[in-house]
């Protein structure tokens, strides 16, 4: 497969991850904001820092009132990571690999451009925010059940299927880091009712509650929650899980090509990290900053995948 191909399947699934991602981010933070009383731009602001797009928002505002960053996240052209920019680029790259997709997952990526560019022709309010995060959550989940159902598992399925996943391990350590980072303002809030209440609304932004409700009950602490998006390899949204995923990806490509890459030595290397560990020992060592470790070494992994198979080459 041509190299250009290859970059447009990955950045493709990473865009159409990265809307749903924002969509439940901006969930997330809508939900934390409704269980504070007073000032809650706190919340807003920790929303614009976990997206990782302080410094283009800081150019165009200069406070975190939730109408801008509602709209700075889902439809402000401004913010390249905007659910309409990122929609955008998305069908962009499915324009390029045309050839490579099957004709219902164009359709459907297609579709859902066509929707996007409907929903949010206009500015969004708290009023109607709910319908357009489902609708952009639906329109994903449509394009990855066509991907599923209609594609090869040949190489054009494992650069998709690695665009996905590198997304969704930036977006949850992301997340879990600016909980327990940004939003926890003192120790005395850790279990306390509204640190329970967070926690919850940070599993709900991930889809993961009620998965983690049939495994643990009522029992809602950081600890088991950390476990649960950081260890559990049963968790499409886990980190461990995330990175399983894209070794097995790319021992598929070393099949198909017969060689093997710097890539995949790098994603041995991050899978074997939760062999064996316990996340009392990562609370231990600190778990900002495990987080920000993943963080960094995704996007490594990221870089390495671009350079083995030479997307710009």
């Amino acid at each position: 497969m041509l190299g250009k191909t290859a970059g447009g399947l990955f950045w493709m699934f990473r865009y159409l991850e990265r809307c749903e991602n924002t969509s439940r981010l901006v969930e997330a933070g809508w939900r934390i904001a409704l269980t504070r009383t007073g000032d809650t731009e706190s919340e807003w602001e920790s929303v614009i820092n976990t997206a990782g797009i302080r410094p283009l928002y800081d150019e165009k505002y200069d406070d975190f009132e939730a109408s801008h960053v509602i709209n700075f996240l889902l439809r402000d052209a401004d913010n390249p990571s905007s659910v309409l920019s990122s929609i955008n680029v998305a069908r962009s790259n499915a324009r390029l690999v045309r050839t490579a997709l099957s004709a219902e997952v164009w359709e459907a990526v297609n579709e859902y451009w066509m929707a996007m560019k409907t929903v949010l022709a206009r500015p969004v309010s708290e009023r109607n925010l709910a319908p357009i995060l489902a609708e952009i959550r639906n329109k994903t989940a449509v394009v990855r059940g066509m991907l599923h159902g209609t594609m090869l598992r040949n190489d054009i399925y494992n650069f998709c299927r690695m665009g996905t996943f590198v997304e969704r391990a930036d977006n949850t350590a992301r997340i879990l880091d600016v909980k327990y980072y940004v939003l926890l303002p003192s120790a005395s809030f850790v279990g306390s009712s509204m640190d329970n209440t967070q926690w919850e609304n940070i599993l709900r932004s991930v889809s993961a509650q009620r998965a983690f409700s049939w495994l643990h009950g009522g029992e809602i602490t950081p600890a088991a929650i950390a476990d649960f998006l950081i260890m559990d390899r049963r968790m499409p949204c886990s980190l461990a899980f995330c990175y399983d995923k894209i070794r097995e990806n790319l021992y598929h490509l070393e099949g198909d090509y017969g060689i093997r890459q710097s890539s995949q030595d790098l994603a041995d290397t991050l899978c074997a990290k939760f062999n064996g560990r316990e996340v009392a020992a990562i609370f231990e060592d600190g778990l900002h900053e495990f987080l920000e470790t993943s963080i960094r070494d995704t996007a490594h992994l990221a870089s390495l995948i671009e350079q083995d198979f030479r997307f710009y080459g």
